[in-house]
């Protein structure tokens, strides 16, 4: 989610299969270099091939270019990946398996030009009344506020069953 010259991004921490929970404490969102951060929902060894595939591009990419990619261009590598165009949203993007309720909440709660801390709130507020109403969601969730000069990275509290 998009704020006054910040973003927010947040995921449970709940891994399983179905309705099984193989750990409590998986870590969704992986940081690319100080301005890029992925979240990726799905099957695990999927996320983690992605994410080093990715990893393995942006070092490609400094080695020629000697700078990191612009958020633009990560997301156009990430989008040619995929092979599919992706419209690149300007609020916000939900995914997995409460991205139903997690679309509800984020359109009932964000507004444009959210300092770092409502954004922190707004997110956190809508990751937590989602994965509420989600059995395969849980255990709290990360959420990291990036803006230019600093990143902070906070652990929530949620449902843990």
């Amino acid at each position: 989610m998009v704020g006054k010259n910040c973003f927010a991004i947040a995921s449970d921490r709940r891994l399983g299969v179905q309705l099984q929970t193989i750990a409590t404490d998986f870590q969704r969102i992986s940081k690319i270099h100080d301005r890029v951060f992925l979240g990726l929902s799905g099957l695990a060894t999927d996320a983690q091939t992605l994410y080093q595939r990715l990893v393995f591009r942006h070092k490609l990419y400094q080695l020629r270019e000697e700078r990191d990619m612009k958020p633009e261009t990560f997301a156009n590598l990430v989008s040619a990946l995929l092979y599919e165009k992706r419209e690149l949203a300007k609020d916000f993007v939900v995914a997995g398996t409460a991205s139903e309720s997690l679309y509800g909440a984020c359109e009932s709660m964000f507004k444009e030009d959210m300092e770092p801390e409502e954004l922190f709130e707004t997110v956190s507020q809508a990751l937590l009344s989602s994965v509420d109403r989600d059995c395969l969601s849980g255990w709290g969730g990360h959420v990291y506020v990036v803006t230019p000069t600093e990143v902070k990275e906070r652990i929530l509290k949620g449902r843990m069953d």
